[in-house]
């Protein structure tokens, strides 16, 4: 099943917690607010997505099932 790594940016505000649990899956920007660098997770990466989601202290990071054609390649 695929999972796709969203960051809300109208709640997110630079932690940068996110970055140093996935850094396979997110940067940070000169302000330090999250840049997904690609919203498809791996499988093998979904843990470590997950750990990143969790620990978000504003819950601004979310991972989701990919709907219908969402995500596929």
């Amino acid at each position: 099943m695929t999972r796709l790594l969203r960051v809300d940016p109208i709640a997110c505000r630079g932690h940068g917690l996110c970055a140093e649990l996935f850094p396979e899956g997110i940067a940070l920007d000169d302000w330090g607010y999250p840049i997904i660098l690609d919203r498809e997770v791996p499988a093998e990466l979904v843990v470590h997505a997950r750990r990143a989601v969790a620990s978000c202290p504003v819950l601004a990071l979310h991972l989701e099932r990919a709907r219908h054609g969402e995500g596929e390649r």
